[in-house]
């Protein structure tokens, strides 16, 4: 290998983005290791430092070191998600520790806590603005939950857990992306493809051809797997997919996750521990707008106590048009979307492939970039000039109403081998300023949509169109920041404070104003009629009940894992099942387990967080009833959401920035009005 490295080089691109098209593998761990040098010589030279510790020279300091260390971690995390391979995993797996071991230094060092605690015990003194106020106490607080205030014998278990829980984590991922990728069903009997829309078979022959196969392909990737459970009349090959779903990472084989997922929640138990806590939860939730697991659990469980009884009476309903369609056997989880679908066609005329060919991408593309326009006067212009990391990606130049440049913005929509399931945003630079100039925000959105085929586009279904609207949602969040510290912009708020410009943003694709300027046939170039939008409106509560207690059993199980407050011995199976059991409406499914499959909590930020979704949903339905109130297109309301909400990122209280955009504190009954959960139901009697 030549000395040349393309990552410790200015880059020489369109907006300093990163040049994808020069880097390699083999280039990753020796930037990481120069990288890790000059952050350390950045510390050493904030401790050396002969000045009495002020703002600047510390607070300031710390916030402005390891900048070529921030560059390359986003770069490399954020390909090993989206692009990975086993070089990269490799690498992966070398750095982690490393990284792990670098951050502890920093956060463990004496010498610099005391520093940074001189000029946080003097705060009132220096005459902060809110911004600065806020890193000071975000920097203090970070060290002390980073183990500045332990004795040394602590410091080192301290260094030797988070290394562990590293590794863990890639390893969890790892295991799940080989499972979910090893399962294939291959169909040759065209009988076993009854029931299947024609463009569900067109994308599973393409498939199956991309893999030298003859026949028709089915994967537990979610634009394969979802259509096939819908839409599939052979029951038993319904079953073979959902269990192999259902069981992914747990089939005691090299890629099982039950022994790793025990491992992560007993050690970030003995952290918490180590920290002063009597849980993860209470160390977790201590930084979070519920600040308890009490007040997380009472939100579970008065939504719970709505949504139970609906969600009875779905799961009642759906089994007994099951019944009445020929079902002798009690309804299973592999049955409830085949019947479920076909009990919404019956009452509502409408089923996802009557939507679909209105949702071609690129027309969802322009409406949800149109959107962005109406709002906040936002405009998107493709510069193909940007390197990008996969031929499917796209960049973007967004700009803002006078004209300047606001952001980039990628896309990269579809599934492949090398990409975690699921949906998120992410950033490969976010925004800050220097010397009071704005450096702009480098933005990605990664989802998991159905592909085009041969004779098709990507035709979308209802739920990726909303997905596409939650991720835009956290991508305008990133976009529109507008603060000076980077590690304070965008999405980095508090983890049940994150969804909420997320999840608000679903909220248009409801209203019909909006869909009119998306939705047109992707042959005939028809806007969708208003009798459709009509049954999309009324359709929307269908299953809400069952929906909201699915979600709810989520957050009880993730919570489940981090309250426990001595260590976990009993079989994780079984442990699972005591935290879920009374949101289970299903009879149990041998070798199932949510948690091996887990990834928002055994790999991503969502550990004692996953109820964000639900606390967040609380406060999006009650926001958007202000565009309801105003129009849903209301500048001044959007402006105002721009101004309050996503420009500020974590430079403020959630709770002061949300009470200054509503002029109060949210209400649960927003949310259960919006999906009809309101009023408990009369119970529907079991055929």
């Amino acid at each position: 290998m030549s000395d040349y490295n393309p990552l410790l080089e200015d880059f020489n691109t369109p907006y300093q983005t990163v040049p994808f098209d020069k880097i390699k593998a083999e280039h990753y761990v020796p930037a990481f290791k120069v990288a890790m040098e000059h952050g350390r010589e950045d510390i050493k030279a904030i401790i050396s430092n002969t000045e009495e510790p002020s703002f600047a020279n510390t607070i300031e300091a710390l916030e402005n070191s390891g900048k070529l260390l921030t560059r390359i971690s986003s770069v490399f995390f954020n390909l090993n998600e989206a692009e990975t391979s086993e070089d990269i995993q490799k690498v992966a797996r070398e750095v982690s520790p490393l990284l792990s071991e670098y951050s502890n230094d920093i956060w463990l060092n004496e010498e610099l806590f005391a520093r940074v605690k001189a000029v946080y015990d003097k705060k009132d003194e220096l005459n902060l603005n809110t911004e600065e106020s806020m890193l000071l106490n975000q920097v203090y607080k970070t060290f002390v939950r980073g183990g500045a205030l332990l004795g040394e014998a602590e410091k080192q278990r301290y260094r030797e857990i988070t290394a562990e829980l590293s590794q863990l984590s890639l390893q969890f991922a790892e295991n799940l992306l080989a499972e979910t990728n090893s399962f294939k069903l291959l169909i040759t009997d065209t009988a076993d493809l009854a029931g299947l829309p024609e463009s569900e078979i067109e994308n599973a022959k393409h498939l199956a051809e991309s893999e030298g196969q003859e026949g028709w392909m089915f994967t537990l990737h979610a634009p394969s797997m979802g259509p096939f459970l819908k839409y599939a009349d052979n029951r038993d090959l319904r079953e073979k997919l959902q269990r192999a779903s259902l069981s992914r990472a747990n089939n005691n084989n090299e890629y099982d996750n039950k022994a790793i997922m025990v491992k992560i929640a007993n050690l970030r138990l003995e952290k918490a521990n180590l920290l002063g806590y009597a849980s993860h939860a209470d160390y977790a939730l201590e930084e979070r707008m519920a600040q308890n697991a009490a007040n997380v659990y009472d939100l579970l469980n008065q939504l719970y106590e709505k949504s139970y009884p609906h969600a009875k009476n779905d799961v009642i309903e759906v089994s007994n048009f099951a019944k009445k369609s020929g079902l002798n056997d009690e309804l299973q989880r592999w049955d409830f979307s085949y019947y479920s679908e076909k009990l919404r066609r019956s009452l509502f005329d409408l089923d996802d492939e009557m939507i679909r060919p209105y949702f071609q991408l690129e027309n969802v593309k322009q409406g949800v970039f149109g959107l962005a326009n109406k709002l906040y006067g936002l405009t998107f212009k493709e510069n193909k000039e940007i390197p990008v990391y996969h031929p499917d990606v796209q960049a973007y130049e967004v700009y803002d109403k006078d004209g300047t440049i606001l952001a980039i913005f990628y896309t990269d929509f579809h599934p492949r081998k090398s990409k975690q399931g699921g949906a998120w945003m992410t950033s490969f630079r976010e925004q800050h300023k220097v010397n009071g100039e704005r450096v702009i925000p480098h933005i990605s959105i990664v989802c998991n949509f159905t592909q085009p085929s041969p004779s098709r586009p990507s035709l979308l279904t209802f739920y990726e169109v909303t997905t596409f609207l939650h991720e835009f949602g956290h991508a305008l969040h990133g976009m529109l920041s507008d603060v000076t510290y980077e590690s304070l912009a965008g999405t980095s708020v508090y983890r049940d404070f994150v969804e909420l410009p997320s999840q608000i943003m679903e909220n248009w694709a409801l209203e019909r104003e909006w869909l009119e300027m998306c939705a047109t046939h992707y042959q005939t170039g028809e806007t969708i009629p208003a009798e459709l939008i009509e049954k999309i409106i009324n359709s929307d509560n269908f299953q809400s009940g069952y929906a909201s207690v699915r979600q709810l059993g989520f957050g009880f199980n993730d919570l489940g894992w981090h309250t426990v407050t001595t260590p976990i011995t009993e079989d994780p199976i079984e442990f699972e099942k005591k935290a879920m059991a009374k949101t289970e409406l299903f009879p149990e499914v041998e070798g199932s387990c949510v948690s091996t499959a887990f990834s928002h909590i055994f790999d991503g930020g969502y550990a004692a967080g996953y109820y964000s979704y639900k606390w967040a949903e609380v406060l999006d339905a009650d926001a958007f009833s202000v565009f309801k109130e105003n129009g849903i297109f209301d500048s001044a309301t959007a402006e105002r959401f721009r101004e309050c909400i996503l420009s500020k990122g974590g430079t403020e209280h959630p709770m002061d920035l949300y009470v200054r955009f509503r002029g109060e504190k949210p209400s649960v009954d927003a949310l259960l009005k919006r999906s009809g959960l309101l009023d408990t139901p009369k119970p529907v009697q079991a055929l």
